[in-house]
């Protein structure tokens, strides 16, 4: 129970960030593509990549840290960082196959949920 306690302060604080941030990139830097949403994602890469290298190389972080930094606050700014790094593993480990699978999986079955959810949505309004 410690453990999800842990992980949802980070997630909480995590999301607030990523809120704010998007809000704040958004306002003051308008653009036809969501730069919120990108500059957030691409925070989040860095910040997830520097963690797990200075937790796998340096011992730097114990397990509450990771926790709290990595799964919580990483994965409430914004999960894009967790796909990110998932993918890097699976290249490390010589799985290209797999992460271009992972990928093209995440970003067309994304898609096709988004579309469907909004389809189902427009159904159930309409009735």
């Amino acid at each position: 129970m410690k453990d999800v306690l842990i992980i949802a302060l980070g997630g909480g604080i995590g999301s607030v960030m990523r809120y704010f941030g998007a809000q704040f990139i958004s306002k003051n830097y308008p653009s036809h593509i969501p730069m919120g949403t990108l500059l957030i994602n691409i925070t989040g890469c860095l910040l997830i990549g520097l963690l797990i290298g200075l937790s796998d190389r340096q011992q730097w972080l114990n397990n509450e840290w990771k926790l709290l930094l990595i799964t919580g606050f990483c994965g409430g700014y914004t999960t894009f960082s967790t796909f990110a790094a998932e993918n890097i593993n699976l290249i490390q480990n010589q799985h290209i196959g797999y992460a271009i699978l992972y990928t093209v999986l995440s970003v067309a079955l994304g898609l096709l949920a988004v579309w469907a959810g909004l389809s189902l949505g427009k159904v159930f309004l309409s009735n």
